[in-house]
């Protein structure tokens, strides 16, 4: 799935097209009024975390790339079938594929809170700490994939940035000192702005230290590959360096059913940086 960063890179590709007239849609999307579509200026295009915005006169087209999803330009995938494809008046045209799309009516301000996009220049960390604290039962690493608190932090994001931090992905939010959870919030935002660097420069993975890796960075230990919490989503830790605040009862394991998988050590051993 398409995280922040990405969508930020989609939304300047596709910002030329601001201010161009449709000429036809069509697609095999049924969430499309084709007819309104037509004749229609493309006012502006934006994103909120994971979320393509194109603006029309008075509407907008959310876009959700979900799990598969992408966009061409110009040219067609061949042998795909696009979800919408939208013709300009002058031959251009956007193509998306895999998507999910829904109209929005009138105002987007009414919809979305800007401030807790982690790419916008609205972010604001001090209410992600209120929401944060509004959920103290919440496992870290679920929170971080709250949209309503981390708009466009997803599993890559979520996994590097409790690397970084040192922290443990099964702590709740209340057990997590205030000046780490502070670290935290800042952090989502830094890693997100480096994902994005790395990811014009085409070497995103290569900066990856425990996302879908074998062995930690820091100290050589097998890292640990879980689907926990209420999201299920693949988790990448290290049980040694990632601190765990509150303890489990005695004889009983954090990992108590949870389906663990230790990773078997493989390739060399990257230096780390530590995060400011």
């Amino acid at each position: 799935m398409p995280e922040g960063p990405s969508l930020v890179l989609a939304r300047e590709a596709l910002r030329p097209f601001a201010g161009l007239t449709v000429k036809s849609a069509d697609g095999n999307t049924t969430q499309v009024d084709f007819e309104r579509l037509q004749g229609s200026t493309l006012k502006s295009v934006r994103s909120w975390g994971k979320h393509l915005l194109l603006s029309f006169n008075k509407f907008t087209l959310r876009i959700h790339f979900l799990m598969f999803g992408s966009y061409a330009i110009g040219t067609p995938k061949a042998g795909r079938t696009p979800r919408l494809a939208i013709h300009f008046e002058g031959g251009e045209t956007i193509f998306i594929y895999t998507a999910s799309i829904k109209t929005i009516e009138g105002s987007l301000s009414k919809v979305y809170d800007w401030s807790a996009d982690v790419m916008s220049t609205r972010w604001s960390s001090a209410n992600a700490i209120v929401k944060l604290k509004a959920k103290p039962q919440t496992l870290i690493c679920d929170a971080l994939l709250n949209q309503e608190i981390f708009s466009g932090v997803g599993n890559i994001i979520k996994n590097e940035v409790l690397f970084r931090m040192r922290t443990h992905p099964l702590n709740k939010v209340a057990d997590i000192p205030t000046a780490r959870l502070k670290a935290l919030v800042d952090d989502a935002r830094v890693y997100s702005f480096l994902f994005l660097k790395w990811k014009r420069k085409f070497e995103l993975k290569k900066h990856w230290e425990v996302h879908t890796r074998k062995k930690c960075p820091r100290d050589a230990h097998a890292l640990v590959k879980i689907y926990p919490g209420t999201t299920r989503r693949r988790t990448f830790f290290c049980s040694h360096c990632q601190e765990l605040f509150s303890k489990p009862p005695r004889g009983k394991s954090i990992l108590a059913g949870i389906a663990t998988t230790p990773l078997r050590n493989s390739g060399p051993i990257k230096r780390h940086k530590k995060a400011r």
